[in-house]
């Protein structure tokens, strides 16, 4: 017999009435009550701003303990991924389900090569935003816009899909890079098909087409290890909305776009933005770090320590274990002469060791190193929510194919408590103040 809680409750008569309601126990003892038929037995629904205690779907793609620092794609824990695995390795293992054979890796990686050329006339697209639009609006609407281009696809439902997941991990890298070209005036770059993924950017982020350029093996493993670590993260903010658009049955592009969106907000995808801003100002008032942590721990200073501390992890971010190495590694083999930088590593050092940070397990997150390797790699600050959308769109994809072959998906629809007036005149116009 199944586990089961019982509710209690008076109902408009003043008599109490119970109800029985499952318990569902996840693959990992995760155990949640399914009150899928609360409203209709009770009337009731349930109040949970930020959806904080509230599991929207059951998902086999991700999963995390934030007590314990754990973070598993499909079972394989995050630190195995980020020293073995390439990114499209990844992709395909959230996606699919499995890890790909060489023969699938392959074939993979020569499509999603072939299909990094963007249309003719997006390019035409990209010359007529401002010089200034931010990377992220370019990103949404340039993957909006696919929708328009891709449109006519003949054939079975799974493999217009496939395709499409194809398309999407080729062109997110040439949008971004064409963005950056764009918005310093440089021509666009073609992507070589001999590169892999992550050379690919950089190819087409920082090449010219009147010199030389050898991407550096270390930006490009630093990158893919980036990728890779941002490639899901379980029903955050962005993931919920791609799953929510798709629930309406949303094109594929469109729900990827509504994603691009949901993480362009500073709480979100521009939280490794505010690190680096975070870092100018303290550089500005005189770089000093110590009392940048006392405003920290002052309540009402209106001073924050970005990229400390997390929404999931009471730990520390397993995540940025293993980007802390990296960034260590990167900044020691380019040498990089940057005030910023040093200040990073002064402050990550002071917090490290400080009982107020210490107590409340506010250690350093991804956030806080990515940004830092981003800037080493000379990515512009403004890119950098984009190029945390770059990995992200893996698990969007992984979660739009999942709840599209759930039997259990509704198009999502919120419940809300009103708090309005019960009842307004309409004031004719004249009559108004």
């Amino acid at each position: 017999m199944s586990e089961t809680v019982e509710l209690r409750y008076l109902d408009t008569g003043g008599a109490e009435q119970k109800l029985e309601l499952p318990i569902v126990i996840g693959s990992e003892q995760e155990r949640g009550i399914d009150i899928g038929v609360l409203r209709a037995k009770t009337g009731f629904i349930t109040l949970d701003p930020g959806y904080m205690n509230t599991g929207a779907c059951q998902s086999a793609i991700t999963y995390i303990d934030g007590d314990k620092g754990i973070l598993h794609y499909r079972g394989i824990p995050i630190e195995v991924l980020a020293e073995k695995a390439k990114f499209l390795e990844v992709a395909h293992l959230l996606i699919y389900g499995t890890l790909p054979t060489m023969a699938q890796l392959t074939k993979l990686e020569h499509e999603v090569a072939y299909h990094t050329l963007l249309h003719e006339d997006m390019k035409y697209m990209f010359e007529h935003f401002p010089k200034d639009a931010h990377p992220m609006a370019m990103l949404t609407s340039m993957m909006s816009s696919l929708s328009a281009f891709y449109q006519d696809d003949e054939g079975a439902a799974g493999d217009i899909f496939d395709l499409n997941v194809v398309r999407i991990l080729a062109k997110v890298p040439s949008l971004i890079a064409y963005g950056y070209k764009r918005s310093v005036g440089q021509p666009f770059m073609f992507p070589r098909f001999s590169n892999s993924y992550a050379e690919n950017f950089l190819h087409m982020m920082f090449a010219l087409p009147c010199d030389s350029y050898a991407v550096d093996p270390d930006d490009a493993e630093a990158l893919n290890l980036l990728l890779v670590l941002h490639a899901d993260h379980e029903q955050n903010c962005s993931t919920s909305t791609v799953r929510i658009a798709r629930s309406s049955r949303a094109s594929l592009f469109a729900s990827v776009a509504a994603g691009v969106c949901a993480l362009w907000g500073p709480l979100h995808g521009g939280a490794n933005q505010e690190v680096i801003e975070m870092l100018q100002r303290i550089h500005k008032n005189g770089g000093n770090v110590n009392k940048a942590v006392e405003l920290a721990k002052t309540k009402d200073s209106g001073f924050r320590l970005m990229g400390f501390g997390h929404r999931v992890y009471k730990n520390f971010d397993p995540r940025a274990k293993i980007i802390k190495a990296a960034a260590d590694k990167l900044l020691k083999k380019h040498k990089v002469a940057d005030p910023l930088l040093d200040i990073a590593k002064q402050l990550e050092e002071v917090a490290l060791k400080d009982p107020y940070f210490i107590e409340r397990k506010l250690y350093p997150n991804v956030d806080f190193y990515s940004g830092i390797i981003y800037r080493a790699m000379g990515i512009p600050v403004r890119t950098f929510p984009a190029m945390f959308a770059f990995g992200r769109v893996a698990g969007w994809i992984a979660h739009v194919r999942e709840l599209s072959q759930d039997p259990a998906n509704k198009i999502g629809r919120p419940r809300q408590i009103y708090t309005g007036p019960t009842y307004s005149e309409y004031v004719p116009i004249e009559k108004r103040g």
